[in-house]
């Protein structure tokens, strides 16, 4: 019996040792979260990147995936994995905003991060809390000019994230991406709405959203008790972080978001996904309930226009597509024309 216990007794901290093996080189120690000392930490002048832009590469991004349910895993992973076998990528900083899974599981997935690299280094950064606002934080181990925010449950193709790079480099303080929203006001309530307009666009999704890395900064660190206040709406709206970005980067240049086109672009948390329960994704997002969505989105719209004071944001027309040249043509309707930033 004795032996018996003994042998227990082993196998635990055994186990417990390897664990904390797998932990210690495989999770980014970059633990910055929403919280309030931790914001402070990430908002420390040395985390500025305009004091030294030429520290910076120009010719590479950092990735930062958002990631929150355990079910996306595996999804999650193979996302990670396509991103690090880009030449243009510095690094993939995975996201992780769920404070509640268990430490085990989070070490076994660092491990297979780390595996999972074929090119740029993975790692894995959990948040000491799920505030949104915490995608957004500028951190020390971001070596590059232009950073990728996205989200763990979108696949992008090479091609379209190499098209979208160029594009960022002739348009750096414009933010990019795939996924487009507008605002609209509605005159019998008076009041901003979240919809889709078939030819026009102001708000990029952070599912695909490229940008510079001071707006990093820009969002957690400046802006005082206005911006404050819209950031802890985001909190207490467990939303529309990506809204509060957009607002930032319109006044900074009084111009709205450039929309590339994608070659391939698949959002498996979609739920008119057929196959979406493959990677365990469908009916897990926000998309699942989409009118509740739209009205909260609306909703943050109005307040941050209430705080701001105006409204920031700007319409952008047509969207840039490949030519052969990959000089970036706009396609609007179904003519090819020259893009007019």
């Amino acid at each position: 019996m004795g032996a018996y216990v003994v042998a227990i007794s082993f196998f635990f901290f055994l186990s417990l040792s390897i664990a904390l093996c797998l932990r210690i080189p495989t999770l980014s120690s970059d633990t910055a979260s929403a919280s309030a000392s931790a914001s402070a930490s990430a908002c420390h002048p040395s985390n500025h990147p305009h004091p030294h832009p030429r520290t910076l590469r120009s010719d590479q991004l950092t990735v930062l995936i958002n990631g929150y349910s355990e079910s996306r895993l595996p999804l999650l992973r193979f996302i990670a994995a396509s991103f690090s076998a880009s030449p243009l990528v510095s690094s993939v900083l995975v996201l992780w905003g769920n404070p509640s899974t268990p430490p085990l599981t989070l070490s076994q997935f660092a491990h297979n991060l780390s595996l999972s690299s074929w090119g740029a280094a993975i790692s894995l950064v959990p948040q000491l809390s799920s505030s949104l606002n915490a995608r957004f934080l500028p951190r020390s181990s971001i070596k590059t000019r232009a950073v990728l925010v996205c989200d763990d449950d979108v696949e992008v193709d090479p091609k379209t994230v190499e098209f979208a790079f160029k594009m960022w480099r002739g348009n750096p303080d414009r933010l990019i991406g795939v996924f487009v929203r507008s605002h609209d006001i509605d005159l019998t309530r008076k009041e901003w709405i979240y919809t889709v307009h078939p030819d026009k666009y102001s708000i990029v999704l952070t599912k695909f959203m490229m940008m510079k890395t001071e707006y990093l900064f820009k969002y957690s660190c400046e802006g005082g008790p206005p911006m404050r206040e819209m950031r802890r709406l985001v909190d207490e709206m467990r939303n529309c972080e990506d809204i509060l970005m957009n607002f930032l980067v319109a006044e900074e240049t009084n111009a709205g978001p450039l929309m590339v086109g994608a070659e391939r672009a698949r959002d498996w948390g979609d739920p008119r996904n057929e196959d979406g329960e493959a990677y365990g994704v469908r009916d897990v997002g926000l998309s699942s309930r989409r009118a509740e969505h739209r009205k909260r989105r609306g909703e943050c719209i109005t307040e941050f226009h209430r705080i701001w004071g105006r409204m920031p944001l700007r319409y952008s027309y047509g969207k840039l597509v490949s030519s052969v040249g990959e000089q970036g043509l706009c396609k609007k309707g179904p003519k090819l024309v020259p893009c007019d930033h």
